[in-house]
């Protein structure tokens, strides 16, 4: 049985200062707690609504659907509601490209960037302070499962530029075409915030400014920088 003080933990959970206290997170759905947990993520407790699923997650408490409504952070919730460590954070790797983003606040974005870097094979994603906490359940729920594979930083990213070795692009809408330049092997890729793309401050660590080229209507609007990351990190791994 659940515990109305385990209740209120998972319910505690939705919040950022909550979930940095205890060091856990909360996921939701079949699909996604069992990507985590075959990707070696630690699980502090799952809970399930229907005995079926009892039977595929280990040492799951069942719970009814008004207490699994209760903790849900979704209208309506699917099932299966896992509660996860969070993994701690490792040194930067040079060896690859790596994502990183300034002040990217959206819930849907970065939950859509961490699932293109684990497509595009990207496991280092470095974000700014201000960045959207990864852990937010809405990003949690749009990286479908690739959270596990990513390893995802916040740290101050002016510093972490002015550090690295590595050639650093930054996505400008002034720069030169991205089908045109030549992008190497290794490299760090900068994606600014929704509103106001890259900061002045974090531009001036910007070794290469590259665009995506407009062929429509000038009146069109800028891209979503999801949809950026996309084409950009396709142009990287072409």
């Amino acid at each position: 049985m659940v515990t109305k003080n385990q209740i209120k933990l998972v319910v505690s959970l939705k919040q950022k200062k909550y979930r940095s206290q205890h060091r856990l997170f909360v996921v939701e759905g079949k699909k996604v707690v069992n990507e985590l947990l075959k990707s070696g993520l630690r699980p502090f407790h799952i809970f399930v609504d229907d005995t079926g699923s009892t039977k595929k997650f280990k040492e799951a408490t069942l719970v009814s659907q008004k207490e699994l409504k209760q903790m849900s952070s979704l209208s309506h919730p699917n099932g299966v509601l896992g509660v996860f460590h969070m993994t701690e954070a490792n040194d930067i790797p040079v060896q690859d490209w790596v994502v990183v983003l300034d002040a990217v606040r959206d819930p849907g974005n970065l939950g859509t960037i961490i699932r293109l870097c684990d497509w595009f094979g990207v496991t280092q994603l470095v974000c700014s302070q201000d960045t959207v906490d990864c852990y937010n359940p809405k990003v949690l729920q749009a990286t479908m499962g690739s959270i596990a594979r990513v390893h995802i930083a916040y740290v101050d990213i002016k510093k972490y530029l002015n550090q690295t070795a590595l050639p650093v692009y930054g996505a400008f809408m002034d720069g030169a075409s991205v089908y045109t330049s030549d992008l190497p092997d290794k490299g760090v890729l900068v994606m600014g915030n929704e509103a106001n793309g890259i900061s002045n401050e974090v531009s001036d660590f910007i070794s290469k400014r590259i665009s995506i080229p407009q062929f429509g209507a000038p009146t069109a609007e800028s891209l979503n920088v999801a949809t950026a990351t996309a084409i950009l990190l396709n142009e990287i791994r072409r």
